[in-house]
């Protein structure tokens, strides 16, 4: 029976019900969004404490680390290390904070993952603000598999910290692009000044932010508005400078920008070119390109939101002369925001979406997509898990792990060297290390006199000679990865070893594989007592 509503007239209609089978949804987008956030958040976890602890810190962790210790006033290090040096302090003071606890270079690389878990949830709160829960949770579980991300925030550097940031001001944009409310503008100006007081490069995001606005016409934006958010991103800054000036320490700022500004590139202009895109995943990029050109047609402000936070700290890096693994990561987000919303919104859409049939035969295939999720899911999964393992090379890339034998060479120090014993090291890399592990006195030989080509953080040895024959350089200590950097200075530091009757009195090996294959021990760290 049927009942037929006409200008007010009851129509009853008789026929003969057919039974019809009821169209299943094929997939319960909030159920199978969930259970994807869970394993995003499960790997992911698992993935950055995994054999955390297995190496010591690399150079940047112990300067950083050590920061957070010269402000808790740890004996030992806080004469060692001075609280204001190159960066801003945010994730030193939070990491002081701990330390005022206990003191553990293990809880300062626990702290770091907690912000790469942070990003990771942030990363899911965009995807389904902008696209929706299975492209938010695909997003979420690639960023979750990311080399790039795993392997950064796994360590004790201030990238990761400021990717949570600039990821939480990349929310409040989103939130302020769908809603159109002035408070989410202000909201992200407030992010964006923790992202700067992570670390001031970040600076750049400023960039990304006012491309975006002028770019997209369809937010309206209030020239008050926009003014009142960068009163509040520079009163979230304005501690920072303050601090430096109560501190007598503006100076160091000021150096450090001027060496920044005029040092020497350290990398190949082809470096980003070549890294960077393994590390976030080729599968990921290509989802990301191919999801800009299937679904052209729903372009809007949301993808000039996420091209923007990609493009401009791309383009600023690849023209700054200095060029860090981690320096990018920022972008790494918007990348697999970009390759959930291609995925996501194909599965989704699958079934309704015939213009993407003279494209792709396969598209009212949904297993064929989730065989495609399934794709990049493995590619990040495998190469992840190969990254994290306990390194056995003697070569490393800055940002990417970290020191075999850096950790066991400076507690030996600690141990066994006295007191107020001077160390020349090939490079100030080592130099850190052993400060922060063995609470000595290091320079680096590499170290230049000129200011103008040296990190002010650092002093120059300017007379080594002079030096070992006064007795005011002890020890030397030679390391297989400074030697791979600079063999230059290596030679020069073994000529001093030779030259004073160096005596080697402490060795840290590693096993690594030869080219046939075959288990070999390599010395990484020789500690060596010079006679004057």
């Amino acid at each position: 029976m049927r009942v037929n509503n006409v200008l007010g007239t009851s129509e009853v209609v008789y026929e003969q019900e057919v039974a019809r089978p009821r169209a299943r949804p094929i997939i319960n987008e909030l159920v199978i969004s969930r259970l994807i956030l869970v394993l995003a958040m499960a790997t992911g976890i698992f993935l950055r404490i995994w054999q955390i602890d297995a190496m010591g810190y690399n150079t940047d962790e112990a300067v950083y680390a050590g920061q957070a210790a010269a402000i808790a006033r740890i004996a030992g290090l806080r004469d060692i290390f001075p609280i204001f040096r190159a960066h801003p302090l945010l994730f030193q003071f939070l990491l002081s904070l701990i330390y005022h606890i206990h003191f553990s270079d293990l809880l300062g690389r626990l702290l770091a993952v907690a912000f790469g878990l942070g990003t990771i949830l942030l990363t899911y709160q965009i995807g389904k603000t902008l696209y929706g829960k299975l492209p938010g949770a695909l997003a979420a579980l690639f960023l979750a598999l990311m080399p790039y991300h795993v392997v950064v925030s796994r360590q004790v550097l201030l990238d990761g910290p400021m990717t949570f940031f600039s990821t939480l001001t990349l929310y409040m944009l989103a939130r302020f692009g769908k809603t159109q409310r002035a408070a989410w503008l202000y909201a992200a100006g407030g992010c964006m000044g923790l992202t700067f007081l992570s670390k001031e490069t970040s600076i750049v995001m400023i960039g990304a932010i006012f491309i975006f606005l002028a770019l997209a016409p369809e937010v309206r934006l209030r020239i008050r508005d926009l003014v009142l958010a960068n009163v509040v991103m520079a009163m979230v800054i304005a501690p920072f400078p303050i601090s430096l000036i109560l501190a007598g320490s503006s100076t160091t700022g000021r150096n450090y920008l001027i060496w920044q500004l005029f040092r020497r590139p350290n990398h190949e202009w082809s470096f980003y070119l070549t890294v960077v895109p393994p590390a976030i995943g080729i599968l990921v990029i290509l989802a990301a390109l191919a999801g800009l050109f299937l679904l052209r047609r729903e372009h809007s402000w949301r993808e000039k939101l996420l091209l923007a936070w990609i493009v401009i700290p791309l383009f600023f890096f690849e023209l700054w002369p200095v060029k860090g693994y981690q320096y990018l990561l920022p972008i790494a987000p918007a990348f697999v925001l970009l390759a959930g919303r291609s995925l996501g919104k194909l599965i989704l859409q699958s079934r309704k979406s015939p213009f993407l049939s003279p494209i792709i035969k396969l598209s009212t295939q949904p297993p064929v997509y989730w065989l495609m999720v399934l794709a990049v899911v493995f590619s990040l999964g495998f190469t992840t898990w190969k990254q994290i393992q306990p390194e056995t090379s003697t070569q490393f890339l800055a940002g990417t792990g970290g020191v075999p034998g850096g950790r066991e060479a400076g507690i030996w120090i600690q141990e066994n060297v006295p007191t107020q014993a001077r160390f020349m090291t090939i490079g100030p890399s080592m130099a850190n290390i052993i400060k922060f592990y063995g609470e000595r006195t290091a320079y680096g030989l590499a170290v230049s006199p000129n200011p103008q080509h040296r990190n002010p953080s650092y002093d120059p040895i300017l007379n080594p000679d002079l030096q070992i024959r006064n007795s005011e350089l002890q020890y030397i200590v030679w390391d297989s990865f400074s030697a791979s950097r600079s063999s230059f200075f290596s030679d020069k530091l073994m000529n001093y070893v030779n030259k004073y009757n160096g005596r080697a009195i402490h060795t840290e090996t590693i096993t690594v594989k030869d080219k046939d294959g075959n288990s070999v021990v390599k010395p990484v760290i020789i500690i060596y007592e010079v006679y004057p």
